[in-house]
């Protein structure tokens, strides 16, 4: 028998990334975490709530893709100091709900009081305005 002579094994280790490597992977994963969260910040977070009252002057469905509800209010004449005159001031909202549209079309020319979320930005499919109305009631 001949004899066969083995020589040490020597372990293999997984080769370590480079540093640049490594530096590209952590870079990516910060800039996809910062913008996460600064869209989470722009159209999802709450910048207020509030209550708005007036005078309900229009709503209606529209949009060419996206079909939101959009309607504002009439706000109470303001008078101007430079000129003296009145001036009506609009108040545009979306409406999240489209059984609160509805109530909304009941109420044309009363005066409302409306609740609302302030967004700091519009999506396409959540309207036109960063105003979303949640509930509505009716000024007796």
């Amino acid at each position: 028998m001949d004899d066969i002579k083995t020589s040490d094994t020597v372990k293999l280790l997984p080769k370590k990334a480079g540093g640049f490597k490594k530096f590209v992977r952590w870079f990516t994963f910060i800039l996809l975490v910062v913008l996460g969260l600064f869209f989470y910040w722009k159209y999802y977070y709450t910048y207020s709530d509030g209550l708005q009252g007036g005078k309900m002057q229009k709503i209606s469905k529209k949009g060419n893709i996206f079909k939101t509800w959009e309607g504002y209010l009439l706000i109470s004449p303001s008078s101007d100091p430079t000129t003296g005159t009145l001036t009506n001031r609009e108040w545009q909202f979306t409406v999240v709900n489209d059984s609160i549209a509805h109530v909304l079309e009941n109420y044309a020319e009363k005066n409302v009081k409306l609740r609302y979320h302030q967004k700091n930005g519009t999506l396409p499919w959540r309207g036109d305005t960063e105003y979303l109305i949640y509930e509505v009631s009716l000024v007796q």
